[in-house]
């Protein structure tokens, strides 16, 4: 379910999977690893998802910075965690 009536999507657990592994193949091609830190900046929607799921996959921390943040509060909240990847 999305923020506005009517924002809705349906995904198999297979699909999911598909798309968790795919962006988990993303972030270790970035470089990536097992207790990097990770930012994600984004609305709620299912990429946001996946991006959690391929976080955990792949043993990274990851902090969801919701939108409502001004520019200063989410560049302190990175600059604080020390974070190796904005996924926005």
């Amino acid at each position: 379910e999305g923020n506005e009536p009517g924002d809705s999507a349906k995904i198999t657990y297979s699909e999911l999977l598909h798309k968790v592994c795919q962006f988990a193949n993303v972030l270790r091609s970035q470089g990536v690893k097992k207790g990097d830190r990770i930012s994600i900046y984004m609305p709620m929607i299912l990429e946001l998802v996946v991006a959690m799921l391929a976080c955990a996959r792949i043993g990274a921390l990851h902090s969801v910075v919701f939108a409502g943040f001004s520019a200063d509060s989410l560049c302190e909240r990175i600059l604080d965690c020390s974070c190796s990847l904005l996924i926005t």
